[in-house]
């Protein structure tokens, strides 16, 4: 796959934080539902498009389904009601990251394999990846976008969320959960802002994106993984480092391969607005008890 085909979001002419998203913002996003006998139980996790054939998501999404049971949306804004821009497939199959275990949180990463290509449009298009040896260095800003709650055992938005947050370095990340005994290896990135109150990640995004922009292309950094509290100041969301499993991601995906970039920034010393954004609240799994949201239709 060509790079200059990853990481483009022509109808993305602006950034908030906490806001709703519009139609085609961010093209590669996807939600992930159960189904069962016809029956739509809704939205679970979230997900990214990569190429044509394959999505990435959480490992954690998937213990305990078979890859009948999933519906994959491309093109969706909405929740509710039509979506004029979007189509869906099935799942033929999804491959685990063969380090993970649901009671480790390590190596929560998975592709899930989509029962025939979509067609990319402006609404649906496939994210960069991080590269191997991409550095994302404390405070570069971050975007995180999903349908996770709002507030802790609160409403779940319609409307796909947008948010704008900080990398946390994995120092800071491994000091905030070294009391409660999860260690943050160096397969994780941290991000979120420390020490704010009321900000934090909650229930509806596990699977789902954290980009960072570099020049005109969207670059993956982290896949939604963990988390201990909604909404805790004290615990930062954590994340699957995506630059770690670029040789398993090629090895998995064939010859239709995703594009991978090199990121580098070692610090960002201008997000001095954003600890006044509102953070919509994501998706997390271990707390230590899986976060990932049902949804009746």
């Amino acid at each position: 796959m060509c790079l200059l085909l990853c990481g483009r979001a022509p109808l993305k002419n602006r950034i908030v934080g906490g806001k709703n998203a519009t139609a085609g913002a961010w093209p590669w996003q996807v939600s992930i539902h159960l189904t069962f006998q016809d029956i739509d139980f809704g939205h679970f996790c979230g997900g990214t498009l990569i190429n044509k054939d394959w999505v990435l998501s959480a490992a954690h999404c998937f213990q305990w389904f078979n890859a009948s049971y999933i519906v994959m949306y491309f093109g969706r804004l909405n929740q509710s009601g039509f979506n004029l821009f979007e189509t869906n497939r099935t799942a033929s199959r999804f491959i685990n990251h063969p380090n993970f275990n649901i009671s480790n949180p390590d190596n929560d990463i998975v592709l899930v394999q989509l029962s025939s290509s979509v067609t990319f449009s402006d609404y649906i298009k496939p994210v960069c990846l991080a590269a191997a040896g991409s550095v994302f260095g404390g405070g570069t800003e971050s975007w995180v976008t999903g349908w996770g709650r709002l507030q802790p055992d609160g409403e779940v938005p319609d409307i796909l969320q947008e948010v704008m947050i900080p990398i946390v370095n994995n120092s800071a990340c491994a000091n905030a959960y070294g009391g409660v005994n999860i260690s943050i290896t160096s397969n994780m990135i941290c991000a979120g802002l420390l020490n704010q109150g009321g900000k934090g990640a909650c229930q509806g995004d596990s699977g789902g994106p954290m980009i960072s922009k570099s020049g005109s292309l969207w670059i993956q950094s982290g896949i939604v993984s963990f988390g201990q509290r909604c909404a805790d100041p004290t615990f930062p969301t954590v994340f699957a480092r995506v630059s770690q499993y670029q040789d398993w991601i090629k090895s998995n995906t064939g010859s239709n391969l995703p594009g991978f970039v090199k990121f580098n920034s070692t610090s960002n010393s201008n997000f001095g607005s954003v600890p006044n954004l509102l953070l919509f609240l994501l998706s997390l799994t271990f707390s230590l008890i899986p976060f990932s949201l049902f949804l009746t239709s």
